[in-house]
């Protein structure tokens, strides 16, 4: 059973990688994709926003149910915990599949379109750079462990995993999300704001803003006083610089 449990890891996040990878140039318009955020079949208005929308509500009740402690106690009944995280990652790549499968480009109108070089270089910097942050923070925090990994594989070697710590590496001393920060910069930085980009950026940051009132209230019933004084002192996603350095969660 261990060995399938590795397994089912494994493939869980191998199909994470390619999807988030796929993602990126889909959000960034990258030339020789077969579909991005822009392009595809075009469709009659009231659809698009009718099954644009429905994918973004899919996603974010996907996330929120399944990321939650009291889901989790119920599915750990289930599943063997070792497996637990393995299969978040799985629904919730499966849901972003279908989403960058089915979305339905709208073109017009063009909210903002920079032709300076200069801007549109600076507009892609900062996209790359939200990139680069998501994926900084994820190492900070234990990128493997994150998205399943380490727990199949520590089951596999019959060891137990140690309890969460709290700690604040790097960005975590400055922003308490960097990942959901790393995410918005990605999302809104662009050199051409379709109709449809601008649909999919302020349902993603939406999203966002309420998937961390639900996160941090988790945070706060395992870390208590600590996750407190910790929100107190840093920014929840506009960083927060001179603050006196204080543990905090090693979670996302």
């Amino acid at each position: 059973m261990a060995i399938l449990a590795a397994l089912y890891g494994l493939v869980a996040y191998v199909f994470f990688l390619a999807t988030f990878l796929y993602a990126i140039g889909f959000v960034g318009n990258l030339p020789l994709l077969p579909k991005t955020i822009d392009s595809g079949a075009a469709a009659p208005l009231a659809e698009t926003l009718l099954v644009d929308l429905a994918l973004l509500g899919l996603f974010a009740v996907q996330h929120s149910v399944m990321a939650r402690r009291g889901f989790k106690r119920w599915w750990t009944t289930v599943i063997p915990e070792a497996m637990e995280r393995s299969s978040f990652v799985l629904a919730a790549t499966a849901v972003l599949a279908l989403l960058l499968w089915q979305w339905r480009p709208i073109a017009e109108p063009v909210i903002w379109s920079v032709g300076d070089p200069v801007g549109r270089g600076l507009l892609q910097g900062v996209f790359w750079l939200g990139w680069a942050v998501l994926l900084i923070s994820t190492f900070l925090i234990n990128h493997f462990e994150l998205f399943g990994l380490r727990q199949v594989w520590a089951n596999l070697r019959g060891q137990a995993l140690p309890a969460p710590v709290f700690h604040t590496p790097l960005f975590y001393r400055h922003v308490r999300h960097p990942i959901y920060l790393g995410f918005i910069l990605a999302f809104w930085a662009t050199p051409q704001m379709s109709a449809g980009h601008l649909l999919f950026a302020a349902g993603s940051t939406g999203y966002i803003l309420v998937g961390i009132w639900f996160e941090e209230r988790d945070l706060v019933a395992q870390f208590g006083q600590r996750y407190l004084m910790y929100r107190k002192q840093v920014g929840m996603l506009v960083p927060k610089f001179g603050a006196r350095e204080r543990k905090g969660p090693s979670q996302s």
